[in-house]
């Protein structure tokens, strides 16, 4: 059986190896992309406070307003509750486009734009750079291949821990850990079996929560596992880009000063009719509450809390959470950033052991054990 296991292991590694090693090292990259993007982007988040009091909301988004080309309009603003960062003006175009605003003077500061390293790794990380949706229905490749391999890793995973996996507690210490003085290659084979051992759970978890941005049929299964529907699963995805339109924004500072007085520290975003609490502490990153206020006088008329919703309703925020392990905060954020790190230095091991096992073939004319079995089967 490990005969099996082994050759599976080494043969699909083969081809999907390389790209396993880049959707996990974009993926690493990505960890610490907002904290890295706020120094980036320091000047353009800074705020004079020295200025005085902040201006009313609705002031400062009509001198934005003023500034915007035709078509593009203001869907709506972030407020942090750092009083020395600037308001974020989201845009209706192009997707995702923002504008920092000194709320104390009105000044612009410039476009909260994702920084160019980041974006290259984005599309590395979910298209390998093949962002273009296919206009005609065909087959989205980068998309697509990167759903594969990830489908790959999770059965090189379970194959490498079959062949890790220790006969006795004496091999367990020996099998978790990296000889240093045995030369190169014992090295990278403890290297490869060690850190693979200690970091494949944590890879099978991020590989499964990830297909589902690549499968639809995967996203649809997946979720009904937790009761969430294809309708439900579907919309939460995103479905056609909303039109444009003219919104009024004249009792928006009405309803942040409501939101604010009682959920202190917490960022709002407020928009169309609609405004959201991001609550601190929760496994789900994403977590908010939520409520709706009428736009004529900015009466808060309903609201719909985090707590009291349907687990159901949570779970695409907690898979988004495990996926980029900001479910525990900062601790889990460095550990995932590690797991990414590794799952991206696997392959590299791997090839290394696959090509030394191919010269010492040639060199001694004997075939080498295709039996795998851990640090013994292939070395």
């Amino acid at each position: 059986m490990k005969r099996l296991f082994f050759q599976l292991h080494l043969w699909i590694s083969i081809p999907a190896g390389i790209i396993i090693s880049l959707i996990c090292f974009s993926g690493a990259m990505l960890v610490f992309e907002k904290e890295i993007t706020a120094l980036l982007q320091h000047d353009l988040r800074k705020a004079d406070q020295s200025a005085g009091s902040p201006l009313p909301i609705s002031d400062i988004l009509d001198t934005v307003r003023r500034t915007l080309p035709e078509g593009v309009e203001i869907t709506g603003v972030e407020i942090s509750p750092d009083p020395a960062i600037a308001y974020r003006v989201n845009l209706s175009y192009p997707n995702r486009a923002s504008l920092w605003v000194d709320q104390y003077t009105g000044h612009i500061n410039g476009p909260g734009k994702r920084p160019p390293f980041f974006r290259l790794m984005f599309e590395m990380h979910r298209w390998l750079l093949d962002s273009k949706r296919p206009a005609d229905g065909s087959i989205w490749w980068g998309k697509t291949i990167v759903g594969i391999a990830t489908l790959a890793m999770l059965i090189i995973l379970a194959t490498g821990l079959l062949l890790w996996w220790p006969r006795s507690r004496k091999a367990l210490h020996r099998s978790l850990s990296i000889p240093l003085r045995k030369g190169w290659p014992k090295f990278w084979l403890g290297l490869h079996d060690a850190a693979g051992a200690y970091a494949a759970l944590f890879l099978i978890a991020m590989a499964v929560t990830g297909l589902t941005w690549s499968f639809r049929w995967y996203n649809d299964g997946f979720y009904r596992l937790f009761g969430v529907t294809k309708t439900e699963s579907a919309r939460k995805h995103g479905g056609g880009k909303a039109e444009a339109k003219e919104i009024s924004y004249t009792h928006w500072q009405t309803v942040y000063d409501t939101l604010a007085a009682a959920n202190e520290g917490c960022t709002i975003n407020i928009s169309d009719g609609k405004a959201s609490v991001q609550l601190k502490n929760s496994i789900n990153s994403r977590a908010a509450d939520k409520y709706m206020f009428n736009p004529r006088n900015g009466e808060i008329t309903g609201s719909e809390p985090y707590a009291a919703l349907q687990e159901s309703s949570k779970i695409r925020g907690i898979i988004y959470s495990v996926h980029t392990g900001s479910w525990g905060g900062i601790i889990t954020r460095i550990l995932a950033f590690l797991v990414a790190m590794t799952g991206a230095s696997l392959p590299v091991t791997g090839y290394y052991l696959w090509l030394r096992r191919i010269l010492r073939h040639k060199h001694t004319g004997v075939s080498p054990r295709s039996n795998g079995g851990g640090r013994g089967g292939t070395s």
